[in-house]
């Protein structure tokens, strides 16, 4: 493909983070806005609350997902998109357009 081979190791890391699976998912679903985390589960039943867990803690360490701590009573916390997941997410707007196509039920 022509690319340097400096790139190879961020193509491979990015392809690693959105590869896992359910990633790519939460991803999508939180660029409709923030989440708590119940929205997050709710809106995808076949996700385990560990593994969401364990995927939400992943996107935090890599800077695309954000904990915002609602200091209401009771105090409760949204998990939103920093400007590199919303950029991430713009990638997976096509994706779906491809699977909407593409992918059979």
């Amino acid at each position: 493909m022509g690319e340097s081979k400096d790139l190879q190791p961020k193509v491979e890391k990015s392809f690693e983070i959105i590869g896992k699976k359910w990633t790519g998912l939460i991803i999508y679903v939180l660029m409709s806005g923030p989440k708590r985390f119940s929205e997050l589960s709710e809106s995808m039943p076949s996700l385990s609350r560990r593994i969401l867990t364990e995927r939400i803690k992943e996107l935090e360490e890599q800077g695309i997902v954000v904990r915002n701590v609602i200091p209401d009573r009771p105090i409760r916390s949204e998990y939103s998109l920093t400007q590199k997941g919303t950029e991430l997410g713009k990638i997976l707007g096509p994706i779906s357009q491809w699977a909407k196509s593409w992918v059979k039920d």
